[in-house]
């Protein structure tokens, strides 16, 4: 992982008082809220909640109204968008409060997730109990939180633009990447704080290349999900495996610029995350037979078979979502078991890491 590229001469003894335990479960505490965090901003995209709030107001904005002045003034500033002229004229103040407070949870779990981290580096490092070598790190995680509010303001902000209805693909995958990103350094390094120890079978060196495809694999396929819920590609060709009776559709690259269309067109976009997804699915699979075949039973085995099944959940998932046409509730599920696809690929890297004498080569 390029985040861990220091990780083999990171000692967690080296720090008297250090204590790599309490600050792993700290992590996987702030993690799991990460992967929470997601799960309710997929819901906010699919009920279209996520541009009724169109201020940023990191301090005060923590209180939701407390008056109907206060509600009315929020609610005429949302009038002013393309959203509600084009897609929720005339629902009313009430329908206004039921967008407003699922937008209103997804930014007040954000800040609750800055607090609990922020909380507890500062706890932690007061009183030196942060082991050698890790605090740059914790400061880096710190920041790149603090970086990912910016950035999901940034996106909302693109939804105010002229004839949008929704915020920008590319800024959506933007905010979706770095939440991502944030979720996996978290997870990463309470698991190196866990099992510091390379304790990996020697068959395991057969098997990392195709564990590292896969799990690559595995992001590209999130991302090019995340351009699907950005432009909509899932409300069309709702048929499983073909689309339009036809494996690849009609029209694939669009009529304009190729490059384009692999973000903007809807047929494209929707058949690069169907083959995307569907390369993981045997890989994982592949990886996991493998596993079974190769490894003797310990914690690389036994991630490897979690990894293929949660994948193959995964996709299942996904074909439902597209059969149903995408309903809030199954769309929710299936970005929310994405991170946890994310997370058994991490422990299945982890435990499949080089020995240090032959990680310094």
């Amino acid at each position: 992982m390029p985040f861990d590229a220091q990780a083999p001469y990171l000692s967690t003894a080296a720090a008297p008082g250090a204590q790599p335990r309490a600050i792993a479960f700290w992590l996987l505490a702030v993690a799991a809220m990460v992967w929470a965090m997601v799960a309710i901003g997929g819901a906010t995209r699919l009920t279209g909640s996520g541009l009724s709030i169109m201020e940023w107001a990191p301090l005060s904005g923590a209180l939701p109204p407390m008056s109907e002045a206060e509600w009315n003034r929020l609610y005429e500033l949302y009038r002013t968008i393309p959203q509600y002229e084009l897609v929720n004229r005339g629902f009313g103040l009430e329908g206004f409060k039921g967008i407003f407070w699922l937008e209103w949870i997804h930014r007040f779990w954000g800040r609750l997730i800055g607090l609990v981290y922020a909380a507890g580096l500062a706890w932690f490092w007061l009183r030196g109990r942060i082991p050698s070598g890790y605090r740059g790190r914790l400061v880096l995680l710190l920041a790149l939180g603090g970086l990912q509010g910016a950035v999901g303001w940034f996106m909302v902000a693109s939804g105010f633009e002229a004839d949008r209805t929704a915020v920008s693909p590319w800024r959506l995958v933007i905010h979706l990447g770095l939440a991502l990103l944030l979720f996996s350094m978290l997870l990463w390094t309470a698991l190196s704080l866990l099992r510091p120890e390379r304790d990996a079978p020697a068959e395991a060196a057969r098997l990392r290349p195709l564990a590292h495809a896969t799990a690559g694999l595995v992001v590209l396929a999130m991302l090019a999900g995340g351009f699907v819920a950005g432009i909509k590609a899932g409300f069309d060709y709702n048929t499983f495996p073909l689309m339009d009776g036809r494996l690849v559709p009609e029209g694939y690259g669009g009529r304009g610029a190729f490059l384009h269309a692999m973000v903007a067109d809807v047929a494209t976009v929707q058949f690069n995350h169907r083959l995307l997804a569907t390369l993981s699915g045997l890989a994982a699979v592949i990886l996991g037979w493998l596993a079974l075949r190769r490894l003797p039973s310990g914690v690389a085995r036994h991630a490897a078979v979690g990894f293929m099944g949660v994948v193959m959940l995964q996709y299942v998932l996904g074909v439902a979502t597209l059969l149903h046409v995408v309903p809030v509730w199954l769309g929710t599920l299936h970005q929310t078991v994405a991170v946890g696809v994310l997370a058994m690929a991490l422990l299945l890297l982890h435990a499949l890491r080089r020995p240090r004498a032959e990680a310094r080569v």
